[in-house]
């Protein structure tokens, strides 16, 4: 019984001798420019001098602090305490998610690990607005305002000479909020004016860019007589393209049905073998018998005179 008890408390012991790293903000969040401070805390059983390390998380994994050093981008602006690490002065770029590692060699489980994310947080910057100078009476349009920078995502407002746009249920003109589009179906001269748009987000105060003028103009005489006549020479071309294909339909129709009206005339019998009249059969017959008497004591130019005469009857 004694050498089973003694035996569990080993095996207890070398289970408690392992490194526990934990953290205590798994998430921080902090505005640009500040400084940060991701907590990692450990404990050891047996090993003092455990070796800490810090990575960040990326496409790839790159080390922020190995073998008691920061790496370049992170030296001068950077510290450890214990194994919390503080990053002073973060931009976006140092947005990630970050992992403290605790290796002690002398406990029976070494490793121990823990992560932190880091949110930076960006106020609005001004955006860029993209409003034309002029544009025609009845086309539409679409006025674009874009902020690429803060965090969260920014919102965004539209201002028409200094008035806040509200795309109500009767308005000619519709606002994505989020995406920072206006948009005009069908500009008039009504909609001319100066044009701005505002970014915002809940970090920091809104920001805005130089108001624009848009100037909604008439076509011009000419071009409206321009217009006006390429759009009659393309009715002309379908018109006169509509006329030849029903031309064409009705010849065709035409012709099929002559080409089917017309009868069928058989080719003529044909001509009815010549007949013999009843004197010309009796003078064959004469010869024949002549032929068959006298041949015997003809001679051979008279005999083959009376041949042919029996031959050709």
């Amino acid at each position: 019984m004694l050498p089973l008890l003694l035996l569990i408390i080993a095996a207890h012991s070398r289970m408690c001798l392992s490194v526990t790293v934990s953290t205590s903000k798994p998430k921080v969040e902090i505005h640009e420019h500040t400084d940060a401070m991701l907590s990692c805390e450990f404990k050891t059983e047996k090993d003092q001098n455990p070796r800490i390390e810090w990575k960040k998380k990326g496409k790839g994994v790159t080390f922020v602090y190995f073998d008691k050093k920061f790496a370049k981008s992170y030296a001068g602006r950077a510290k450890i305490e214990g194994a919390t690490l503080t990053i002073h002065s973060v931009t976006q770029k140092d947005s990630g998610e970050y992992r403290c590692e605790v290796t002690a060699s002398e406990d029976h489980v070494n490793l121990g690990e823990a992560t932190v994310t880091l949110n930076v947080l960006v106020p609005p910057h001004v955006p860029s607005c993209e409003v034309p100078s002029s544009v025609f009476v009845g086309t539409g349009l679409d006025l674009l305002c874009k902020d690429k920078l803060s965090v969260p995502p920014a919102t965004y407002r539209w201002y028409k000479d200094n008035k806040a746009l509200t795309a109500t249920g009767d308005a000619p003109y519709s606002i994505d909020t989020n995406k920072g589009t206006l948009k005009f179906k069908s500009v008039t001269k009504e909609d001319t004016g100066m044009y701005r748009c505002e970014s915002s987000n809940s970090v920091g105060a809104p920001k805005s860019c130089v108001a624009k003028q848009l100037t909604v103009v008439e076509y011009p005489w000419n071009m409206t007589m321009l217009i006006a006549g390429a759009s009659g020479f393309v009715a002309l071309i379908l018109f006169c393209c509509i006329c030849i294909c029903i031309c064409r339909r009705g010849c065709c129709k035409k012709r099929r049905k002559t080409k089917n009206s017309k009868s069928y005339n058989p080719p003529p019998p044909p001509p009815p073998p010549p007949t013999r009249n009843v004197s010309d059969q009796n003078s064959c017959y004469q010869a024949r018998v002549c032929f068959a008497c006298v041949a015997p004591g003809l001679p051979l130019n008279a005999v083959d005179k009376l041949l042919i005469a029996a031959v050709s009857c």
